[in-house]
């Protein structure tokens, strides 16, 4: 019944979201905006003139020259001739392909001809049939879980879209509007995909308790570094673009917050499950020899997740890194560097929130798995252990 309820209220939202998100990505941008203006449209690629080998700043690259028709806008109809790679750097892999619809740059010049640039390659369809491939697969291999998995991510960006980004903008305190927004929907998503159980419980509650633990160290360690919040060249613009004064200090902090939540709901809510499941298998292990046996596995999983942590930052990364060793830049003097050290300190703190999360969820799960018959009537309120028959035990 929970799951029916869960389904319904997810697809619920999804068919709000949906139209509400296609209504703030279409709204007009101010001049002066990061991304597309008011002169980029679509075009259909129709015949290529010509294409060859060209060396642009001592890089031999592909160029091309194309013919398309402007789909919309004020020169909608018109006929446009382009030249991609002439001017630009461009990746030799990415050829322009007659018939299809790519995204140009339209203007007029003072003498009155119509100019026309590349501007980019239209990939929202290639990104959807990547999402439709997404669901089907979560729901396939996770079944009801899967579904509810995908009601959660609905949920959690409804909350981004709805509060944490409009709060923001409005000057609320960054740090405040990141941890309740975060919190709340993180720990709505867990109890619609794993349900109104004990084990859920213990995770919800160990999150918490990690999250503010992550959030002191993450505004002491701020304030220790002397960071500015303007590492992200984003924040810069988002400077430039808004009236409202922004603490961007504070913005950073929030960004390390949410961004330790990414991994921590993963932690605390698979720490939980290994405490219930040892409990389930064998209820008759005390709170002491359980809690151990859990932290083997917790030790095992945070260290795995903390490399995991690390290697998608280094990897985010590369490139900069790339260019900073080809510069022979002193290592200590790259640390420095303001948006470096903004990573380095995001990734310290957030490891060590998680690490944290491990023997806090732990302790809390095994109190509740243990302890569950000394609830009395509350016991019926907070429901079974995992919501699974099998692991739900009389004492």
């Amino acid at each position: 019944m929970l799951s029916l309820l869960a389904v319904i209220a997810g697809v619920a939202l999804i068919v709000w979201l949906v139209p509400l998100l296609s209504g703030l990505l279409s709204t007009e941008r101010p001049a002066g905006q990061v991304g597309y203006d008011s002169s980029t449209v679509r075009a259909e690629v129709l015949e290529i003139l010509e294409s060859g080998q060209i060396t642009l700043g001592e890089r031999p690259q592909r160029y091309q020259v194309f013919t398309a028709r402007v789909l919309e806008g004020d020169f909608a109809g018109q006929i446009v001739e382009i030249e991609y790679g002439l001017q630009q750097i461009r990746s030799n892999d990415a050829d322009v392909r007659p018939g299809e619809v790519v995204l140009i740059t339209v203007g007029v010049r003072p003498d009155g001809k119509i100019i026309a640039f590349f501007t980019d390659f239209i990939r929202t369809g290639s990104i959807l049939q990547l999402f439709l491939l997404f669901v089907l697969i979560s729901i396939l291999i996770g079944g009801w879980k899967g579904l509810r998995g995908l009601l959660g991510i609905a949920l959690s960006l409804l909350v981004i879209v709805l509060y944490i980004i409009p709060q923001i903008l409005a000057g609320k305190n960054p740090v405040l509007v990141s941890i309740i927004g975060s919190f709340g929907f993180l720990a709505v998503s867990l109890y619609i995909v794993y349900g109104w159980t004990l084990k859920t419980h213990a995770a919800v509650l160990g999150m918490l308790i990690a999250l503010i633990i992550t959030g002191t160290l993450a505004w002491v360690s701020i304030n220790f570094t002397r960071l500015s919040g303007f590492g992200d060249e984003n924040v810069m613009f988002l400077a430039q673009m808004t009236a409202t004064p922004l603490d961007l200090r504070g913005l950073l902090l929030g960004g390390m917050i949410i961004g330790a939540l990414g991994v921590l709901d993963d932690l605390v809510i698979s720490q939980s499950s290994a405490v219930f499941e040892l409990h389930g298998a064998n209820p008759a292990l005390s709170l002491g020899f359980l809690y151990r046996r859990a932290m083997n596995i917790g030790r095992d999983h945070v260290a795995a997740t903390v490399n995991t942590l690390v290697l998608a930052y280094a990897g985010a990364s590369l490139p900069m890194l790339l260019l900073f060793s080809l510069n022979n830049q002193n290592v200590a003097l790259l640390l420095n560097l303001d948006f470096i050290a903004e990573e380095v300190v995001r990734t310290l703190v957030g490891s060590v929130g998680l690490f944290a999360s491990v023997p806090i969820t732990t302790a809390l799960a095994c109190l509740a798995a243990v302890h569950s018959h000394r609830l009395g009537k509350w016991r019926r309120w907070l429901g079974p252990e995992t919501g699974s028959e099998e692991h739900t035990h009389s004492h």
